[in-house]
């Protein structure tokens, strides 16, 4: 799964870039010095990466996420920081709304001439891999991200480096790492339009069968190469990540739906209801009845609170994203 590479444009008279959205991450708006707004083409909707970091908050919106290696639902309220060149991608389910700060700052910029930037060292290691910044946290960070959009030029690097600090103090519990290994993906590649082709395939139809055939097809490349770039750009197979996304949906019908656990299977792209049984037990722990049951019975999805134990935080549930799923249907 290749990403596509996205330039952007820091607008002139600033260090950085402020973004905003108020109805789909296609209509984004790039806010000026001033305040003054200049529609740009959002990158959001597809699987990209790009040299800055990234600073998202959803202020509206819910879906599923995917960074680096990790898949997983989200809800309004998000803080997701994100570092240079790691992959990224939001799959939303209607509308959404939100900010996101982007800059880069390399070993070099001025920017680390001041000896109060040192700090900030282990803040950009560990965005490598993407955090999840949640809880109390989030509302801070959220807090601050308002605060740079309401400033200008000099008032606005101000209040950047005021959420600079916020971000690299104390470390957070609500916080977690979304992506099992950090991504430095190349800017240019002969890779990238065949496999945004086929991310696309994917999602698009999860539900039903997909075949890797249809994948070779879309994208004019053999098996072997095919498989050898899904992995190196998403963490896992494409039979790996075809079934924790379908999961991750089942996981999330089961919270919000009255369908039965058969239903769900079979609407999720599960062909045997005894395979999405054995599956979602070895990914979630313990059966679907159960964890429906252990999540307090259908209800709205999600809910505020929740924390994955080996990855971000959602609805209470276990992670997926570190398990093997190195056996087949």
């Amino acid at each position: 799964m290749k990403a596509h590479w996205e330039n952007i444009e820091i607008p002139g008279g600033q260090s950085f870039r402020i973004i905003r959205w108020d109805r789909n991450l296609e209509e984004v708006e790039s806010l000026g010095p001033e305040g003054e707004a200049r529609q740009v083409g959002g990158e959001g909707t597809h699987w990209h990466y790009h040299a800055e970091m990234e600073l998202t908050w959803f202020r509206k919106g819910k879906g599923t996420r995917f960074v680096g290696d990790g898949i997983d639902l989200f809800e309004a309220g998000e803080v997701v920081l994100l570092g240079s060149f790691l992959p990224h991608y939001w799959h939303l389910e209607g509308d959404s709304a939100g900010i996101s700060i982007q800059w880069h700052f390399p070993r070099g910029h001025p920017f680390w001439a001041f000896p109060e930037s040192d700090c900030l060292g282990e803040l950009l290691r560990a965005a490598g891999n993407g955090i999840l910044i949640g809880g109390a946290a989030a509302r801070e960070v959220s807090y601050l991200m308002k605060a740079v959009v309401s400033k200008s030029r000099l008032g606005r690097l101000g209040a950047l480096l005021a959420l600079l600090e916020r971000l690299s103090g104390k470390e957070e519990p609500e916080s977690t790492v979304i992506s099992s290994k950090p991504f430095a993906l190349a800017e240019k590649s002969v890779y990238r339009q065949p496999m945004e082709k086929a991310m696309r395939h994917v999602i698009a139809n999860f539900r039903e069968e997909v075949r890797l055939d249809t994948l070779l097809e879309l994208t004019s490349l053999s098996r072997a190469t095919f498989s050898r770039q899904f992995r190196i750009h998403a963490g896992k197979s494409f039979s790996e990540f075809l079934l924790q996304l379908r999961l991750e949906t089942a996981c999330r019908e089961l919270l919000e739906t009255d369908r039965t656990v058969t239903e769900i299977a079979y609407a999720c792209g599960f062909g045997q209801i005894s395979f999405f049984n054995r599956s979602f037990r070895r990914g979630m722990g313990c059966t679907p009845k159960e964890f429906r049951k252990r999540q307090g019975g259908i209800r709205a999805w999600p809910r505020d609170g929740g924390r994955r134990s080996g990855g971000s935080r959602r609805s209470s549930h276990p992670s997926i994203g570190s398990k093997d799923w190195s056996f087949s249907e």
